[in-house]
Order: C-alpha cells, then structure tokens, then sequence
C-alpha cells in the first residue's frame, strides 16, 4: 500500500473519506459494509477513527483498517490518540498496527475526558511527544497530524498554536490534515501563515458535509469552528427539511472542495462519517473533475 505523504504529493486533485469504528462489543459488519459502499467510490484512502486510550471503540480500529486495506484495497489512515496511554499502550499498538501491515497513521493527543483536570504524570501529554515516540520506535510509519486553521480551541492565539504545530513536524510529521472549516478563505490564509512559520509538508483540507442541523451546534462547540453567514442562512432555512438540509449540505461541500482544486489545494478528507451516500453524491458531482 501506498504512503500518505506519496498520494498527496501527487499533484492532482484527490478526494479521501474518514469512518468511525462500533463501540467495543458491537458488531463491525454495519461499518464495513459502509466501508466497502466507500470503497468503491475509488478514494485515495480512508481514514479510521480511534477512541480515547482504552474506550469503547479504539480497539476497533486496527481492525477496521485492516479490513480497508485487505479487503477494499484501500490504503487506511488509522488513527491514534495518546491522552491518558502510557508509552508501554501505545507502542503495543502502534506494534498491531504494523502486524497488520498498516503503514499510514495519524496521531493525536486526542480529547481530555470530562472528569480529568490533566494528563496523569507519566503520560503522554501532547502530540509532539506521540509523533516523536512513534517517529523513533516505528520509523516505517508515515505519521500524520491535526491541524486548526482557525487555531486550536485551547489555544489562545493563532501565532502560538502555529508554534505548537511546527514543533510537531519537526518531530516527524509527513503530512497534516485540518479540522473542517467552512470558509475557504479562513483555509487560504492559514496556509500562507503556516507556510511562511516554515511549514512545508503537504496540508490535506478537511471538509465536512453538514446535513443534519442537529450536528452543528455540538461541532462547532468541540472545534471551534465557526459558520460564514453564507452557510447559516442554509442551515436556518433548511434545517428543520432533512432531505432538504443533506442536498444543501453537500452542494455547499461539494463547492467548498471544487473552489479548494480551483485554488490549488489537491487533497481533500470528506468526514463521512460512515454515511456512504454522501461518499457517492460528493463524488458524483466531482466526476469530471477528479478524471
């Protein structure tokens, strides 16, 4: 399988998709059956989530990558989140991985849970430390990171969090991927920061195609992402129409990502979310485009 770093440094336009594994004892076949409808769609990888250090769901991963790998015949990108995992957890799984034959994984400090003021002493406390854990132990990896192009909601200033990020790939980052936005010129400008900080390797813009007007509040909570005026009037207007709402959502994705190829920005990651049919639409209007 393919490289992250070597499919986005390709120099055309590509689209990748991001899924979530079940919970712990859940069955796996809901998700692989929307991986497979993925699949099939042709994406330059998709990308598997992982749950907070010993959750409900990140024991899925490996083996939801695994299935996207040997069966769909996709490279996966898996994720792995370090908060409250001690290096001995980490490198154990970090080691299934690689039995696995993943070769691509993202990595992440991951989110706080509620009940813990901090990261016990012992623990990884932040990404970079993961990235150059994994860059010294696992050097076959390609390792990817997070980035916010409208900074990181516990950053207080963009110019500290872009500091932060550098610091990352010079731990040994080959490729980044963004929170999702909903401007694109929030995106361009980010670029031209991390760019002149030094930054190098390629960004993959991350997109997410809102269509359920439940989701957003909560999103834009978590992320600290906020919406242009453009795209409230959609959800305001359409939002209580669910089948209005999801047509509006990814024709305001699929504009998003054509002015993004327009603009030079190659790779894109659809957050699907284990919702194929989104997949499908976004690519079908793209068809031409992507050929």
């Amino acid at each position: 399988m393919k490289s992250i770093k070597d499919i986005v440094s390709s120099g055309r336009p590509g689209i990748s998709f991001e899924v979530f594994p079940p919970k712990r004892d859940a069955s796996l076949d809901p998700v692989k059956d929307a991986v497979r409808q993925l699949a099939l769609e042709r994406p330059e990888f998709i990308s598997v989530t992982y749950g907070a250090a010993g959750g409900d769901s990140s024991i899925n991963t490996g083996a939801i990558a695994d299935y996207v790998q040997k069966e769909c015949s996709v490279p996966a990108l898996a994720h792995l989140t370090c908060v409250m995992a001690t290096r001995d957890g980490i490198a154990a799984e970090a080691q299934r991985m690689r039995e696995l034959g993943i070769l691509n994984v993202l990595a992440l400090r991951g989110d706080l849970p509620p009940q813990e003021g901090s990261v016990p002493c012992g623990h990884f406390k932040h990404a970079v430390e993961l990235v150059g854990f994994l860059k010294e132990q696992f050097p076959a990896f390609c390792i990817g990171g997070a980035c916010y192009p409208e900074g990181h909601p516990e950053c207080e200033h963009l110019s500290a969090d872009i500091a932060f990020l550098k610091a990352k790939v010079d731990a040994g980052l080959d490729f980044l991927t963004t929170q999702m936005f909903f401007d694109n010129n929030i995106l361009y400008a980010y670029l031209a920061k991390i760019r002149s900080a030094g930054i190098k390797v390629p960004v993959v813009a991350g997109i997410m195609p809102v269509t359920n007007a439940k989701q957003i509040a909560r999103i834009c909570r978590l992320s600290g992402t906020l919406l242009p005026p453009r795209f409230r009037a959609i959800v305001d207007r359409f939002g209580e129409n669910p089948e209005a709402m999801l047509e509006a959502g990814i024709a305001h994705a699929t504009e998003q990502i054509v002015d993004l190829f327009a603009n030079g920005v190659d790779n894109v990651h659809v957050y699907t979310m284990n919702k194929p049919d989104v997949g499908r639409r976004i690519m079908a209007n793209l068809r031409s485009i992507l050929s």
